[in-house]
C-alpha cells in the first residue's frame, strides 16, 4: 500500500495515511476474489433488512473470514492494519479513555514516540464521529484498522485487571452494597445487632406474653392483608378484557441483540444450552450470544470446549476479583457487547424460538421510557416432585397476576435475573449491575424506576428447571430474600433521596413489597398459630379474644386463604398449566418453607453478604409439560 507521509515535527515518528478507496467495501471483496457477485447480491438484500454492518454480516455468514473483511475495510479507508508486534497497546493512554469505554467503542490507543497517536478501530464507519472526544483527551489521533477480535484481545491482554475493578464498581456508590460488610468490625457489629434484637424479643414474651404477641399478630395480619391486596390487583386486572394491544410499528431493520449467559460449573448444561439457543431464530449476524465463564472455573471450560459452538456465540472468560458472583461476570462482559438490546438468559433456560422478535416488537410498541421488557419463567420438570410442582404454581401466579398487579399500580417491578431485555443505553445510564448484590435483577428494577423508566412484561415464555429437593429450594430462596433484604438497605440508607426519586405512593410501593415479602415469611408462624384456637387448642390469647373477635380472625384467615387458592388457579390458567390444579392444596407447605429459609437468609445477610449460593443445573431432565392453550389477558 502506498502511505502518504503526515508532516511531523523533527526527530517524531511518523505515523502514515493513503487515499480512501471510494469503492464499496462488496466491490473490493468481489474483486478480490473472496466472494461472487452473486453472494455478495444476496447478501446486500439480507442487510437493508437490519441494522447489521455488510462487513459482520459477511462474517457470520462464513462468506468471508476477518482478515478478508478488515483488510479490505483498511484499504477502503486508507489506513494500515494494525501489527501488534510493531504496536503495542498503550496501557497508560487506555486508562486515560477508560478501558470500559474502549471495549464499548471497538477502540485501542497505540503506543507511540510521535506527536499523533495511532489509534486501532474495529468501528471505522463511527472513528470521525469519536475523534473530537478521543482528541480531547489524547491530542491528535490517526485510525489503524482492526479486527473485534484483535482488539478485545488488546484490551484483556493489557488491562484485564482495571476492567474487573471497573465491573465490581459500576452503580454509584450510594446505590450499590458493595460498602456492606467489608469489615470485620462491621459485620460482627450486625449480628450483635440481630442477637440483640432476639434477646429483647425473648424477653418481652416472657416479661408481657399477651402484649408481645397482640403486637406479632398485628403485624402478619396487616402483611397478609398487604399480600392478599397484591394478588387482588391481579385478579381484578385478569378479569378485565385486554383491550387493544398497542401495534408495534414496521420495523424497517431489524436491530443487534446480545444476551449474556453467566455460567458457573455447569458440567451438565453445556451442550444442551447452545443447542436450545442455537433455536433462536432471530437472525444470526443480529445476534451475539456471549456465554461468560469465571477465569477459575475448569468445570464449565471444559464442558464449553468438548461442545461446537456457532458462529454468534463466544466466550468470555472473567478474571478473579473480590467477589465471584453473576452480577460482576455481566458487567465485565457488558462493555464488549455489540447490541442495540441487551438480554440476560440462565444456563439451564429453554426461550422460544421467536423471543427475540417479539422483543424486537415489543420495544418498537412501547414508548422509550420503557427501558426493560421481563418475559414469563416457568419449569419444565413439574413432575420430579410435589416441590417443582408447588414451584410452577408460585411462578405463574407471580408472572401472570403479581407483575402485572405492580405494574397497574404503578409500582417499581422486580426483575427476573433471566429473560429480561434491556435497552442497552438506559441499561449503562442506570448503572447496570450491582456486582455485590445477590438479587441483581430486583435491585435494578428498583434502579430503574428511579431513574424515570418503566418494566413491559412480556407474554413469552421461557422454561427453566425448578429445584425440586428441599435443600436446593432452600438455598435459592435464602439467596433471594438476602437480596431483598440487601436491596431494602441500600436504596432506604437516603430515604428522604428514595422519596423524592419514586414520590410517595411508589415508595410505599417498595416497602410493600421488600418488607412485605420478607416480614410475612417472617411472621407467617404467627397466623399458623391461629388454627390451634380454631381447634379448641391452648393459644397465647386463648381468653383474651372475645367470641366475635375470634370469629373474625377466623374469617380472615378463611378469606385470605380462598383469594391465595383463587390466585394461584387463575395463574395456572393464564399460564396454560390447568394440570397442576391439584397442587394447589399443597401451597400452604410450600409458603412454610419460605419460613425456614429466611432464617439462613438474615445470617448470611450480616456474617455472608456476598456469598452466592448457587443453584444447581442439570440435575432434572426435561420432562413433557402440560401445557394448555394459555388465557392470556395481558399483554406487553
Amino acid at each position: 500500500m502506498n502511505y502518504l507521509s503526515i508532516p511531523l515535527p523533527s526527530g517524531v515518528r511518523p505515523v502514515w495515511a493513503a487515499p480512501r478507496d471510494e469503492t464499496r467495501l462488496g466491490t473490493i471483496l468481489v474483486e478480490a476474489g473472496v466472494l461472487s457477485a452473486e453472494a455478495l447480491e444476496t447478501a446486500l438484500v439480507q442487510q437493508r433488512r437490519s441494522l447489521c454492518r455488510l462487513g459482520e454480516l459477511l462474517i457470520r455468514r462464513g462468506l468471508a473470514t476477518e482478515d478478508d473483511v478488515y483488510d479490505a475495510l483498511a484499504r477502503q479507508a486508507g489506513v494500515p492494519r494494525w501489527d501488534p508486534a510493531t504496536a503495542p497497546a498503550a496501557p497508560d493512554l487506555i486508562d486515560r479513555l477508560g478501558a470500559a469505554a474502549c471495549a464499548r467503542d471497538g477502540c485501542l490507543p497505540l503506543a507511540t514516540a510521535g506527536a499523533i497517536t495511532p489509534v486501532a478501530t474495529c468501528n471505522p464507519q463511527t472513528f470521525d464521529a469519536w475523534r473530537a472526544r478521543i482528541e480531547k483527551t489524547l491530542g491528535p489521533v490517526a485510525m489503524v484498522m482492526a479486527s473485534r477480535g484483535e482488539i478485545d484481545a488488546g484490551l484483556l491482554g493489557t488491562r484485564r485487571q482495571a476492567l474487573v475493578r471497573a465491573a465490581e464498581a459500576v452503580p454509584p456508590p450510594h446505590m450499590s452494597c458493595r460498602s456492606f460488610g467489608t469489615a470485620p468490625v462491621r459485620r460482627q457489629a450486625v449480628l450483635a445487632g440481630l442477637a440483640g434484637l432476639l434477646m429483647l424479643l425473648a424477653l418481652l414474651a416472657v416479661v408481657a406474653p399477651v402484649t408481645f404477641f397482640v403486637a406479632i399478630a398485628s403485624v402478619a395480619i396487616l402483611l397478609l392483608l398487604v399480600n392478599i391486596g397484591l394478588l387482588g390487583v391481579g385478579l381484578i386486572g385478569a378479569a378485565k378484557p385486554a383491550g387493544t394491544s398497542p401495534t408495534a410499528p414496521a420495523i424497517a431493520r431489524l436491530p443487534r441483540i446480545s444476551v449474556l449467559v453467566p455460567l458457573f460449573h455447569e458440567c451438565r448444561i453445556a451442550e444442551m444450552l447452545v443447542r436450545r439457543l442455537s433455536q433462536l431464530d432471530y437472525p444470526r449476524e443480529l445476534t451475539e450470544i456471549c456465554l461468560v465463564t469465571e477465569a477459575s472455573d475448569s468445570v464449565t471450560a471444559d464442558a464449553i470446549a468438548q461442545t461446537t459452538l456457532p458462529d454468534q456465540m463466544r466466550v468470555f472468560v472473567v478474571p478473579d476479583g473480590t467477589v465471584k458472583t453473576k452480577p460482576r461476570a455481566m458487567n465485565f462482559a457488558l462493555p464488549f457487547c455489540s447490541g442495540d438490546i441487551i438480554g440476560i438468559y440462565d444456563a439451564e433456560d429453554a426461550p422460544p424460538a421467536d423471543q427475540l422478535h417479539r422483543v424486537v416488537r415489543g420495544f418498537a410498541a412501547s414508548p422509550p421510557d420503557v427501558g426493560c421488557l421481563q418475559a414469563r419463567l416457568n419449569f419444565y420438570n413439574p413432575q420430579a416432585s410435589w416441590l417443582s410442582r408447588c414451584f410452577c404454581v408460585d411462578y405463574a401466579t407471580w408472572f401472570a397476576l403479581v407483575l402485572p398487579g405492580l405494574r397497574r399500580l404503578g409500582w417499581p417491578i422486580p426483575l427476573g435475573g433471566t429473560s429480561v431485555f434491556f435497552r442497552r443505553d438506559v441499561l449503562e445510564r442506570v448503572g447496570a449491575w450491582d456486582a455485590h448484590n445477590v438479587t441483581e435483577d430486583a435491585d435494578l428494577g428498583l434502579r430503574l424506576a428511579r431513574y424515570g423508566y418503566r418494566v413491559g412484561l412480556l407474554t413469552s415464555t421461557t422454561m427453566e428447571e425448578a429445584p425440586f429437593r428441599t435443600h436446593a429450594w432452600i438455598r435459592q430462596r435464602s439467596r433471594w430474600q438476602k437480596g431483598y433484604a440487601m436491596t431494602w438497605a441500600v436504596h432506604m440508607r437516603a430515604p428522604r433521596r428514595l422519596w423524592q426519586d419514586l414520590g410517595p405512593w411508589r415508595f410505599m410501593g417498595v416497602q410493600t413489597l421488600l418488607l412485605g415479602s420478607l416480614g410475612g415469611a417472617l411472621t407467617a408462624p404467627v397466623l399458623w398459630s391461629f388454627g390451634l384456637l380454631w381447634l379448641g387448642l391452648p393459644h397465647p390469647l386463648s381468653g383474651h379474644l372475645t367470641s366475635g373477635q375470634g370469629l373474625a380472625l377466623m374469617v380472615l384467615l378463611f378469606l385470605g386463604a380462598v383469594i391465595q387458592a383463587l390466585g394461584h388457579w387463575v395463574g395456572l390458567s393464564i399460564t396454560g398449566r390447568r394440570g397442576l390444579w391439584a397442587s394447589i392444596g399443597l401451597m400452604p407447605v410450600y409458603a412454610a418453607l419460605s419460613t425456614v429459609s429466611i432464617t439462613k437468609a438474615l445470617y448470611e445477610v450480616a456474617a455472608r453478604p456476598f456469598f452466592w449460593d448457587k443453584t444447581e443445573h442439570g440435575i432434572s431432565p426435561p420432562t413433557t409439560p402440560t401445557i394448555d392453550a394459555p388465557h392470556d389477558p395481558s399483554r406487553a
